[in-house]
């Protein structure tokens, strides 16, 4: 076992190297040059994404969609990467997490509209998308699409379960004492009472429960910083000056160089907001919408959300704080935000532990989708039901035994995800660049789809 993590180590260390980090942030940047910089729309796609759009196909509607890829996205990443981040790569990192996030939403718009374009509807009204519907019907890659949902299935046993499964029960019997089994046997039963109603149930379930997660997460954010306020302008002078020039953070942070903060910001970024991976169109695909740039404005939304909004906010707080009370060591990501947090009165340590359980469980959610659509695209829907009941199974399992190894088949399958996916997101660049043009930029933004 111990030789079989070891190559899984080996094995993640290359996927996500340079290469990995290089190919997804130069298609970040050449996608929203050959798209037209479709960020400039943001505010479009806000809009869209709580409007309801009854005259158009699909399941779920645009906001549910969206839901529930956030639900997939946010996760404990947000809270303890990008403390990681920091205390590697220096406040620097910050920066560059953001970036990524700004250029990464031109990935993710990409992705929703392949996603809408080359959709398929089952003859019983179901409606499935994503990567491998895009490779086989928009390429004719039979194979890959194949390669790609299986990566994906496998990846939602790993990062979307038992590692989601595990945190929760480490940190309810850290933080209260209760029994990992027990908290194995709950989050089962919850998640069990939404998975087992599909896709639906999942929207409905999260479009209620990710903005309240992500809400309360800000506000604990933005209370730090008011506590914070007279080191906010200096942690944000310091966050962009030391990413081009690591001398500038000083202290602790020195042998923190640009490379470095280049590196851990980057990958953090890319890890965080899954812009490029895949998994978002999946359910991009089940959206209520006319065509599909309604929806790649609504998808794009996403990483704004998360990389841009929240991940940069927890820089900011962690920075911040590390300016504001010189007792804090960074040296460590995973306790450099619980210290953060306990710096508020009473509700500190509260608040971050209940966003960690949250978004821990959001993130169980909206795998499942995923996995089960992957499962789908193989077997036709004849797996659907085993792959909901073993994947509740795995919970349990995952909340009781060590997930070191977990970790990293997680780490590689997500990358192996990315492969296929970019593929077919840079030769299908043409399309998405002409479905842009026609329904963006000539302003046909209200017209349906052309299914000719």
């Amino acid at each position: 076992m111990e030789t079989i993590n070891e190559f899984f180590v080996l094995m993640s260390s290359l996927l996500w190297g340079w290469p990995m980090i290089l190919l997804l942030l130069g298609t970040h940047v050449f996608l929203t040059f050959r798209l037209g910089i479709p960020q400039r729309k943001l505010f479009t796609g806000i809009r869209l994404s709580v409007k309801k759009d009854h005259s158009a196909t699909g399941e779920v509607s645009q906001f549910g969609a969206l839901a529930t890829a956030l639900a997939a996205t946010i996760g404990t990443g947000n809270i303890v990467g990008v403390a990681t981040a920091v205390a590697l790569g220096g406040p620097g990192a910050v920066l560059w997490c953001w970036l990524t996030g700004i250029f990464g939403m031109s990935t993710k718009y990409a992705e929703g509209l392949l996603a809408v374009k080359y959709r398929v509807k089952t003859d019983d009204g179901r409606t499935y998308g994503g990567p491998m519907y895009v490779l086989e019907r928009g390429l004719g890659m039979r194979r890959l699409a194949i390669m790609f949902a299986v990566f994906t299935a496998l990846a939602s046993f790993g990062i979307g379960c038992t590692v989601q499964a595990n945190s929760i029960a480490l940190l309810a019997s850290e933080t209260f004492g209760i029994p990992s089994w027990t908290v194995g046997l709950f989050v089962c039963a919850l998640a069990a009472s939404v998975i087992l109603g599909g896709v639906k149930a999942i929207a409905r379930v999260c479009t209620i429960f990710v903005p309240f997660m992500a809400v309360l997460y800000i506000i604990g954010c933005i209370v730090i910083l008011c506590m914070n306020s007279d080191y906010v302008w200096p942690a944000l002078h310091l966050i962009v000056k030391s990413a081009f020039n690591p001398s500038a953070a000083g202290g602790g942070f020195v042998g923190a160089t640009v490379m470095m903060a280049a590196r851990f910001g980057i990958a953090r970024g890319l890890f965080s907001n899954e812009s490029g991976m895949g998994s978002a169109p999946i359910v991009a695909a089940a959206a209520q919408t006319r065509n599909p740039v309604r929806q790649a404005l609504v998808s794009s939304t996403g990483t704004f959300w998360d990389t841009v909004v929240i991940c940069a906010l927890t820089g900011l707080v962690l920075v911040s704080s590390i300016l504001a009370y010189p007792d804090i060591t960074y040296d460590d990501g995973a306790a450099l935000t619980k210290v953060a947090f306990s710096k508020i009165p009473l509700v500190g340590a509260p608040l971050l532990s209940f966003g960690i359980l949250t978004f821990a469980f959001s993130t169980i959610l909206g795998w499942s989708y995923y996995g089960e659509s992957a499962v789908n695209y193989i077997e036709h829907r004849k797996a659907n039901r085993f792959y909901r009941i073993l994947y509740i199974v795995a919970l349990f399992f995952g909340s009781i035994i060590s997930l070191d190894i977990i970790w990293n088949i997680a780490d590689c399958m997500n990358a192996l995800m990315a492969i296929p996916n970019l593929i077919a997101l840079l030769l299908l660049s043409k399309v998405a660049a002409q479905e842009t043009k026609k329904y963006l930029w000539d302003g046909h933004l209200d017209d349906e789809m052309d299914t000719n």
